[in-house]
């Protein structure tokens, strides 16, 4: 992989260590895009994971990558193309969400669906590990942020992003049939 550096305009041969060059271009960049992609999202968070995906991709490639402009060119118009992608892929899942909501409430118009929903969730959390239904009620529950919850339990940050992921995962797949309905029901119970 030959890459030209934005600042120093030297170029990075396989010969050279290429992980240090790397975090330069990583260190260096990663502020200027970060704020690129939250113009463009208006969201901080998803603009520091279209950031970061960037460079993983670029990570990933650098055997196969050949950049023929500046690397900040590059990255900028990576940043770019990955928030449109990001916006685009937002819309469809709005559109999802809205045609699923009604999708829903046509097949039981009758039916109490949050009161469904609520059992099937007090279920699912049932099946939880008691430290991981723990964590996920104060996170979701008590809206405690997660170093919060790692000073209370006493336990380490990693824990609780590991019981967090354990129990959004299981929680995803007992209650598929009722998504559209918990992003609208969920901060209610």
């Amino acid at each position: 992989m030959e890459v030209t550096l934005a600042k120093r305009e030297t170029p990075v041969h396989p010969d050279h260590d290429i992980t240090l060059a790397f975090e330069a271009a990583f260190k260096s960049n990663f502020r200027a895009l970060h704020a690129y992609a939250s113009t463009i999202l208006e969201d901080d968070s998803a603009a520091e994971e279209i950031v970061q995906h960037v460079f993983l991709k670029l990570w990933e490639h650098r055997d196969r990558m050949r950049i023929h402009t500046s690397l900040r060119a590059y990255l900028y118009k990576a940043v770019y193309h990955e928030s449109l992608n990001y916006l685009k892929h937002r819309r469809v899942r709005r559109k999802y969400m809205k045609e699923a909501m009604v999708d829903f409430k046509e097949q039981a118009p009758d039916a109490a669906p949050d009161e469904e929903l609520r059992r099937q969730l007090k279920a699912a959390l049932r099946l939880l590990p008691e430290k991981c239904r723990t964590v996920f009620q104060l996170s979701r529950f008590e809206e405690l942020k997660y170093q919060e919850i790692a000073d209370r339990l006493g336990i380490s940050l990693k824990t609780v992003e590991a019981h967090m992921g354990k129990a959004l995962k299981l929680l995803r797949l007992r209650l598929a049939d009722f998504l559209p309905l918990l992003l609208v029901v969920l901060p209610c119970i």
